[in-house]
């Protein structure tokens, strides 16, 4: 959510950042919010001067009672009684203002950076920098699930029975390395200072508002019925939502997380051929890392986390890309966004294992989480979040290019003390 002061001194600027994002149906909520604000304003100030008034006839019964002038401060009594329901009367209309700006307000999108390319979709994303050299083996890469099934390491027909399409059960040495990918990526990020947290897997209606928009909600999160609780996409949700309503001292600034969840999505949509298996799945496991810095700080710590996500990736001889995310491919509350996306020989081309993204104060400021500095002032503090891992989607990337001849897969170095020192993964199907 953006500054209410930017709608009012600089509505072009809001405009023209709606126009860059392809969401022209939104322009009317400019005007719209402008024209309620002044209303409240309005009454903000009537409000006041009715509450000076009131002071001043108080003070008036007061003396009028000291000279015996009963009538006198009776009938200012009763017209001061008269402002008091004004007041009440005002104060409701305040309310339901407030509430149609903020309602409002949730649906314009945030500012996004000068850098950002304007485009309309995913598909005018720029390539920013390809990291490892891409390889193609002389052999046939079969699709992911049957490299797993000859390591018998999955089973997706008895998932299918039980929870439908969408959920996996992983099993054996692929269950196992899994788990060795999770383990690694949170020691990876320990190492590089963050500090480990396990978030709860489930978050209140009003950290859901404040973490992403209402489209984003309307796609990705399960409503658990009868409560106010939804079960969280990511870790992002509850990590960001654990500062709701804090005044944070700016000298324990930057806060470093890197936080394990599994993570629950509706996915809603069509979905092609090289999402069946693992790709696209309503419930998976992943490493976040979420930093709040001070503003200026921001940039920094952006290109600080996409670099996580490529070091982690290269550390098993990964090659990756990265892509900057075009105006119309950011969701509404971020500012500037990377994509990592990872090389797959059996394809010939990359694909998106990761997420970096800097939202400004938009969460901090749906989320009231201020930040007090030495000289007493208060301001919002400025949220970023990237994906370490992704293990379901990250394992197709790795077999795929660990895949030996032989229907063997390697392990790399870093991986084998999660795998009891095991170095390369056999088949045991044909």
């Amino acid at each position: 959510m953006i500054d209410i002061k930017l709608i009012r001194e600089n509505p072009d600027i809001v405009r023209e950042n709606i126009k860059k994002k392809f969401q022209e149906a939104k322009l009317p909520l400019v005007d719209e919010v402008r024209e309620l604000d002044k209303q409240n304003r309005a009454a903000i100030t009537q409000v006041e001067a009715l509450r000076a008034k009131r002071t001043t006839l108080s003070k008036q019964i007061g003396a009028l009672m000291g000279q015996g002038k009963k009538d006198d401060a009776e009938a200012i009594k009763k017209e001061s009684q008269q402002i008091g329901d004004e007041i009440v009367a005002l104060e409701a209309e305040q309310e339901k203002l407030a509430e149609e700006i903020k309602k409002r307000m949730m649906q314009i999108p945030n500012i996004i950076d000068a850098s950002v390319p304007v485009g309309k979709d995913d598909s005018e994303n720029v390539e920013l920098e390809k990291f490892g050299e891409p390889k193609v083996p002389d052999f046939e890469v079969p699709y992911h699930t049957d490299i797993m099934e000859a390591l018998d390491g999955i089973d997706l027909d008895n998932a299918r029975r039980v929870a439908g399409n969408g959920f996996y059960y992983l099993k054996g040495d692929i269950a196992r390395l899994h788990s060795a990918i999770l383990s690694y990526a949170r020691d990876f990020m320990i190492d590089r200072g963050f500090t480990y947290y396990v978030p709860p897997f489930m978050i209140r209606g009003q950290v859901v508002e404040g973490v992403m928009s209402f489209a984003e909600m309307d796609a990705m999160m399960y409503k658990i019925e009868g409560e106010d609780l939804y079960l969280i996409g990511t870790s992002e949700h509850s990590m960001i939502g654990k500062f709701i309503d804090q005044i944070l001292p700016e000298d324990e600034l930057p806060y470093t997380l890197t936080s394990y969840s599994p993570c629950f999505r509706k996915e809603k949509g069509a979905h092609g051929i090289e999402e069946r298996g693992v790709y696209r799945i309503h419930q998976f496991e992943k490493q976040e890392m979420i930093v709040l810095c001070k503003p200026e700080d921001s940039m920094n710590w952006y290109n600080k986390l996409w670099q996580n996500t490529v070091d982690f990736f290269r550390s098993m001889d990964i090659p990756v890309r990265t892509l900057d995310c075009c105006s119309g491919d950011l969701a509404d509350l971020k500012v500037k966004s990377c994509d990592v996306e990872a090389w797959s020989p059996r394809q010939k081309k990359y694909f998106e294992v990761g997420s970096c993204s800097t939202l400004g104060d938009a969460q901090a400021r749906r989320l009231k989480i201020r930040v007090q500095a030495k000289d007493g002032k208060k301001y919002f503090p400025y949220t970023l979040n990237n994906t370490v891992v992704a293990p379901p989607r990250m394992l197709i990337a790795f077999l795929e290019n660990n895949l030996q001849a032989d229907g063997s897969v390697l392990i790399p170095k870093v991986l084998r003390p999660y795998m009891g020192g095991m170095s390369v993964l056999t088949p045991k199907k044909k």
